[in-house]
């Protein structure tokens, strides 16, 4: 986090001593801002967030966990305390976050890794918005909020049973892991497959992988709990690792409930459902991608008018680097959002009733009571390719100029404009379902003209 910083600094310096003997002052600044646009657009990816315009560590988040936070302070809310949860169903009761999205990764792979096992798997819980962790005896409750403004914002809620929870932002320790190249280098959320031993130790010999919806469905769940039925399909869930021996996958297949190492009674729900997995790769991925074009964005323009003020041009003048550098992080976003390259099923994926029902509540629907948020199951995750997250305050709270191309762009792609190899994937009629959708039912989209 600190070392790419501190070599652009150094870089700058070097640059700024050639130029200083060779380029008269004026050019030689708008020489200079033109390398640190160059070098720091890289570094979206790196640590400019902690800087200006994003100010990450400093800014006020105003996410949902936020909220909840200054409701407590105000003494206008009063909490639930469970003596076996802590302020756990308290806490997703207020988020609205349904128990039954509950998944269990065993894997060593958080801050409190010494109280995670196989047989003390870590609790996932998760809505649009917000993703709770939660750890059998942890001391802390873990939280990530999305807010539109700083990407993800990272909660600890601490688990004495005071008269009021205490919820604090966390200042540094979760960006270790959820801050870098995995997580499209802004501070954002990732699901982990790896190779897990019978202690929960990960055997990173066998290599870890990020995953999303692109993910063979093979290379998936490793490290995590999995109920529910994928016919032949095999996934790495369910697993424990000898070293040096290959996993025998067949017996993490298909499994209706939890293996009986783990205590069911002690969690909230009774499985780690597959449907809820799924869901959980597509949507963290989603909403890095849609972090790294607000904070790209953000960033650029906020170079640009530094170097416009600097040289007395227009503080509205954008060059076409700005723009393209805009455009380039708003069509990895639009590759998400469509589901390019989703992985293929092959059979049948069923998990918990609950949990679907749970899921496409709320969200909003045509005439004809089709949502984006429609599964599939068949032979891919939705019935209509479009993310759901289109409906967050994340995408539509994002700067007017990325928002704006990945609106145009939307539409050249749904009124069938763009015909390009990467969208071949979406058929005439997932086209017209998802335009329909999107007229009936998002606020962005109500008055549009697809011609």
């Amino acid at each position: 986090m600190i070392l790419p910083s501190l070599i652009v600094k150094q870089r700058l310096i070097v640059e700024q001593r050639i130029l200083s003997v060779m380029v008269p002052a004026r050019m030689r600044f708008m020489c200079v801002m033109m390398c640190s646009l160059s070098l720091t657009t890289s570094l979206v990816a790196e640590d400019t967030w902690l800087q200006a315009p994003i100010h990450y560590q400093t800014a006020d988040p105003s996410d949902a966990v936020a909220e909840l936070r200054d409701q407590l302070d105000a003494e206008s809310l009063a909490a639930r305390w469970d003596q076996r949860h802590g302020w756990l169903p308290w806490l997703l009761e207020e988020l609205q976050i349904p128990e039954s999205s509950q998944t269990l990764v065993f894997s060593k792979t958080s801050q409190q890794i010494r109280r995670i096992s196989p047989s003390r798997p870590r609790a996932i819980y998760f809505n649009d918005d917000v993703y709770v962790g939660w750890v059998q005896g942890g001391d802390r409750i873990e939280v990530a909020a999305t807010d539109p403004e700083l990407g993800s914002v990272f909660y600890n809620v601490i688990q004495q049973s005071d008269s009021t929870p205490q919820i604090r932002r966390d200042r540094g320790e979760c960006l270790a892991c959820h801050a870098g190249g995995r997580t499209r280098g802004v501070p954002g959320l990732l699901v982990r497959s790896v190779s897990t031993m019978a202690d929960g130790q990960p055997d990173f010999q066998q290599g870890t992988l990020t995953t999303d919806h692109t993910t063979p469905f093979e290379r998936r769940f490793g490290g995590w709990y999995v109920t529910g039925e994928h016919g032949q399909m095999r996934h790495c869930g369910n697993c424990l690792v000898v070293p040096g021996e290959e996993p025998d996958l067949d017996t993490g297949a298909n499994l209706k409930r939890l293996p009986d190492r783990v205590n069911v009674e002690q969690y909230l729900s009774s499985g780690s459902d597959i449907v809820a997995l799924m869901l959980l790769e597509h949507q963290t991925q989603v909403h890095n991608h849609l972090t790294r074009a607000a904070f790209t964005a953000r960033t650029v323009l906020h170079q640009q008018k530094t170097m416009n003020r600097a040289i007395g041009r227009s503080e509205s003048y954008v060059n076409t680097g700005t723009h393209r550098r805009i455009r380039a992080a708003a069509e990895q976003l639009l590759r998400l959002l469509f589901f390019c390259d989703e992985a293929p099923l092959t059979d049948h994926v069923s998990g918990s009733a609950e949990f679907v029902s749970d899921f496409s509540t709320g969200i909003p629907r045509d005439e004809q009571g089709r949502s984006l948020k429609d599964l599939d199951l068949q032979s891919r995750l939705l019935r209509y390719p479009c993310s759901y997250l289109v409906y967050t305050d994340a995408f539509q709270q994002m700067p007017v100029t990325v928002l704006r191309h990945v609106k145009h762009r939307m539409k050249q792609i749904l009124s069938e404009r763009d015909q390009s190899e990467e969208w071949k994937h979406l058929s005439s009629a997932d086209r017209r379902n998802i335009r329909e959708i999107l007229s009936a039912t998002h606020p962005l989209f109500t008055a549009t003209n697809w011609k």
